[in-house]
């Protein structure tokens, strides 16, 4: 099952899209959206349930209609700093010895193609794609091995992030992660039995045109499951909750000398079995 949500901002309505590529309004089923309460009460199998005998009746979806986040605003987005070796590396930082953990803003989500914007007075705003999680169940000082079952799905996620904002002020890196557009998510959520091995993909990253970001989730410091069980032990992760797991090497950041986004940059990123998305960047006004 790929869940989408397709509409102008703000009007967003839930859909699927199947594995031909042809995208259907399923809003007749899933009234109240792609939500806390969807993923908390079994909603991905009751909507295949559903489609199995209606999906013929379903609208068909244009692929000129925009897509939306495939998720409504959740409670939290808990990331994962420093989650691959090479990346650690190229910050000039330690590798953790346990996961390193912080928030993204969730008013930060856009569309998987809505534009990004460079914050005002940002000058060294930046990249990184990431594998992030859903989360299906209420998940609460689980262990690794019942980590997965509270897994809804797998999703392409883009942390953009400031370093300035993030580094060199006074605090924690959240001031660097959450700024308005920062966070494009999609283009749709793969539930969980469409992805295999969720720490054995293929995740790339260009920059006009030029592929600098080329790794696999294989190089983890800390699993899906290790993620997952962690973090619940500090706080209670909910159905919706989204989990980015970090980046690989690659990011501006760690170019000599560091590279960094301008307006008029175009963005483009994918993960294997969770499609692609693309970003055109804009400058605050």
């Amino acid at each position: 099952m790929k869940l989408i949500r397709f509409g102008s901002i703000g009007e967003e309505k839930p859909g699927v899209q199947l594995d031909n590529g042809t995208r259907l309004d399923v809003s007749e089923f899933v009234t109240a959206d792609y939500n806390e309460a969807f993923f908390g009460t079994n909603g991905i199998q009751e909507l295949s349930d559903w489609l199995e005998k209606n999906e013929r009746n379903c609208p068909v979806v244009s692929d000129a209609v925009r897509l939306g986040s495939p998720l409504v605003r959740p409670s939290k987005i808990v990331c994962v700093g420093l989650n691959y070796a090479k990346h650690a590396a190229e910050s000039g930082m330690a590798i953790p010895k346990e996961p390193v953990l912080f928030f993204k803003a969730t008013s930060a989500i856009v569309g998987p193609n809505d534009d990004v914007i460079i914050p005002k007075n940002s000058e060294k705003s930046d990249w990184e794609v990431e594998l992030a999680v859903v989360i299906g169940k209420k998940a609460s000082y689980v262990e690794e091995k019942d980590a997965l079952d509270h897994v809804a799905g797998y999703v392409l996620h883009n942390d953009y992030s400031e370093r300035a904002f993030q580094i060199e002020k006074e605090g924690q890196w959240c001031k660097g992660k959450g700024c308005d557009t920062f966070a494009p998510i999609g283009p749709f959520i793969a539930s969980a039995d469409e992805i295999k091995d969720p720490n054995n993909l293929d995740l790339w990253l260009k920059l006009n045109g030029e592929k600098i970001q080329d790794s696999n989730t294989s190089d983890f410091i800390f699993n899906i499951q290790e993620v997952v069980s962690y973090i619940s032990q500090f706080m209670t992760l909910l159905p919706g909750d989204i989990i980015s797991t970090g980046t690989p090497s690659g990011v501006g950041l760690g170019f000599n000398p560091p590279k960094y986004l301008k307006a008029g940059d175009v963005v483009e990123l994918g993960i294997e079995g969770l499609g692609t998305s693309k970003q055109n960047i804009k400058a605050y006004q």
